[in-house]
């Protein structure tokens, strides 16, 4: 197990072994989550696609995929200040323009199901910003990180080890 240490020396809880290294073997179904993932965010500003990837997984509270979107969303360009907002943009929407705030209110709508269907002013609001196709392909980008949420959960993939840059 590793111990992780700040500046203080200061020791921390031991990291959380991993369950599952789920891709290694089933294979074929984590290449066919990176073509999903690659197909799902084509023509979605990269920004507002991070800011929807952290969104659904602090919902989901899969603190590995948490960790990746966090610190790509940073290396491209990304404020502090918006990504700390994040988990609570309804109380802080000045950090974000109409449309990311449509597409938060649509992250949460399709990600928390449990609360009933995507309500109709939450899928209204998100048509009024996004034309379809752009629609479309914001709906499966927030399906494929649920789905990369659910894998990240089950297996317990342990945060803190990646690298802006590094792909699943």
């Amino acid at each position: 197990m590793t111990t992780h240490l700040d500046e203080t020396s200061r020791t921390y809880a031991p990291e959380q072994p991993a369950r599952l290294d789920w891709a290694k073997h089933a294979p074929e179904v984590y290449k066919a989550m990176v073509r999903l993932e690659i197909a799902a965010r084509q023509g979605l500003d990269h920004k507002l696609y991070e800011l929807v990837k952290i969104r659904a997984s602090q919902i989901n509270h899969c603190a590995f995929c948490i960790d990746m979107h966090t610190k790509d969303a940073l290396a491209s360009g990304e404020s502090v200040e918006r990504i700390v907002q994040l988990s609570a943009w309804d109380e802080s929407r000045h950090f974000y323009t109409e449309k990311e705030i449509a597409a938060l209110e649509l992250t949460e709508a399709v990600t928390v199901l449990t609360d009933g269907f995507v309500p109709d002013a939450v899928y209204d609001n998100a048509a009024r910003h996004f034309e379809e196709a752009e629609l479309a392909q914001l709906i499966a980008a927030i399906t494929t990180i649920n789905a990369w949420n659910r894998f990240g959960v089950t297996c317990r993939m342990a945060p803190g080890h990646y690298q802006p840059g590094q792909h699943k």
